[in-house]
């Protein structure tokens, strides 16, 4: 939903009417993971996307309903376990899975502090939740549609709007922080006034954590196609060099950021000021031994576990460069940590194709996954 909020600001400050389709709820097999969304717009146009196409159709007549009443909906799509379509969905998913889309209108009206939500997720912050009521016991003030806008702060305070009453709003909002650390959105179930052991009241935590980041040491040719690639991804891209003449802005359009500096110094710094997370990706690119191992010594024992470090470099370069850190006192847990020569084997030679060589390892550490063809493997194809 995030790339589509310029637009839609766009049609709430025309003030026009429109509809959004947001993904609350998948099992087993399904294209979109919660949290992916598809607009309508005034004059019936289309953006985003809820599923592979399966059910965009179905999705846009009930967004043209739901613009026109300004009621929300949730609807189910999806195959019953024996394969035949179960008459209580309007539509079959041919992966096998199932979704659930809450339907919801957007204009001043529907919702008069969108703008003020909008900015907050544009801010880069510490991450933004949106809360919204998809289900309630009929005759409360707890109505579906109903939203709160939760900052990460560590009490859960940064609320904005309400859902209707205020322990439902405390106790969503403490789960809204955990929701946006994790960077994962779900569906919560609870009591009408809050009660985490109760049951009637579904809300769904959208997150909106920063985008991860993607730091890029070495201002090579390679440097550049793999910023490319970590922006289409959703990747903050940072790229630094201690080399000014190599490390310009037009050399590297595709960084959110171009830093002239040592690459360990900044990352010290980075790391003290606690903006490298276990989200986050750390590629070497310089194959200078004065540039590769202070920062490789600064990534494998300073970065949280997870978070994923790879050096450029042949086989023979990896053993140097082992040895190199494991004289400067780098101990063999952490070394174990690196992923040297970077990238998956597929068989690239262009600085584009090596770069996504890189990404698709990068995807692949992110989610756990084997990367092998999934012609070979069994289970959800969907991560």
């Amino acid at each position: 939903m995030r790339d589509l909020l310029p637009r839609l600001l766009g049609w709430w400050r025309a003030g026009e009417r429109a509809a959004v389709a947001t993904v609350v709820h998948t099992v087993r097999s399904a294209p979109r993971e919660p949290g992916a969304a598809m607009a309508v717009g005034p004059g019936g146009e289309v953006l985003g996307s809820v599923s592979g196409g399966c059910v965009e159709g179905a999705v846009y007549d009930v967004c043209l309903e739901v613009a026109e009443s300004g009621r929300p909906v949730l609807a189910r799509y999806g195959v019953a376990a024996d394969a035949a379509f179960d008459a209580s969905f309007d539509v079959g998913l041919t992966c096998g899975g199932t979704v659930e889309v809450f339907v919801a209108p957007l204009s001043r009206t529907a919702w008069p502090g969108f703008d003020t939500f909008v900015a907050r997720v544009a801010d880069g912050g510490p991450g933004v939740c949106l809360a919204t009521v998809l289900a309630a016991p009929e005759g409360g003030r707890v109505t579906p549609g109903r939203r709160l806008v939760v900052g990460r702060a560590a009490d859960g305070s940064g609320a904005g709007g309400t859902l209707g009453d205020p322990g439902l709003d405390a106790a969503v909002a403490a789960d809204a922080v955990g929701q946006v650390g994790a960077g994962a959105s779900a569906v919560r179930e609870y009591g009408p006034r809050g009660e985490r052991t109760g049951t009637g009241t579904q809300v769904f935590l959208q997150a909106f954590a920063p985008r991860p980041r993607l730091l890029v040491f070495g201002a090579v040719e390679l440097a550049a196609a793999l910023a490319r690639a970590g922006h289409l991804l959703g990747y903050r891209v940072t790229v630094c060099d201690a080399r000014p003449v190599f490390t310009t802005a037009d050399r590297f359009p595709d960084a959110d950021e171009v830093v002239v500096d040592w690459p360990h110094r900044y990352l010290e710094a980075q790391i003290a000021a606690g903006r490298v997370s276990a989200r986050d990706a750390v590629c070497v690119l310089t194959h200078d031994p004065k540039f590769d191992v202070p920062v490789l010594r600064t990534a494998l024992t300073g970065l949280p576990t997870g978070t994923y470090v790879g050096a450029m470099g042949s086989r023979r370069t990896h053993a140097e460069r082992t040895a190199r850190l494991t004289e400067h006192g780098v101990p063999p847990a952490a070394l174990a940590r690196l992923r040297s020569p970077i990238g998956l084997d597929l068989g690239a030679r262009t600085p584009d194709e090596t770069a996504v060589s890189i990404a698709a390892e990068i995807l692949a550490a992110r989610s756990a996954a084997s990367a092998r063809p999934l012609r070979d493997t069994s289970g959800p194809i969907h991560g």
